[in-house]
């Protein structure tokens, strides 16, 4: 049998405003919008990524829309516990998510390179990677 060597192509999370979060992705990460439009079972999706992987931001009418994510019961772990990204230049995405007001967390240092951590206005934790 031949094994195929599987590629991620996107990630499917559930935001309170698919919007906002496409605005800081393609802020931070020089992502575009792919695709948006209504879901399949409702709601509302925003692909953004670039041309080869994206996140699946979506939403629906069960999903409450406050701007600050209040009343949202996700919480880290259940089930996913963050999800991270690769950069060329960590201290520019890090200002980036300060202007966001957003607040960057768990510097650390290791071989072979540095990262932090911050958690979107609807607790979904991302981390950010630099290498080399």
């Amino acid at each position: 049998m031949t094994k195929t060597i599987a590629r991620l192509e996107h990630v499917n999370i559930t935001v309170s405003d698919p919007q906002r979060s496409a605005d800081l992705m393609c802020s931070l990460f020089g992502w575009h919008i792919r695709w948006q439009g209504p879901s399949m079972m409702g709601g509302h999706t925003i692909h953004v990524g670039s041309d080869d992987h994206y996140l699946a931001l979506y939403t629906n009418g069960d999903v409450q829309t406050a701007n600050d994510g209040a009343g949202l019961t996700y919480q880290k772990g259940q089930p996913m516990n963050h999800v991270a990204m690769t950069v060329d230049d960590l201290d520019a995405v890090e200002a980036g998510v300060k202007e966001a007001g957003l607040v960057p967390f768990g510097h650390d240092n290791y071989d072979p390179g540095r990262r932090f951590y911050f958690f979107d206005w609807n607790g979904i934790e991302f981390e950010v990677v630099m290498y080399g």
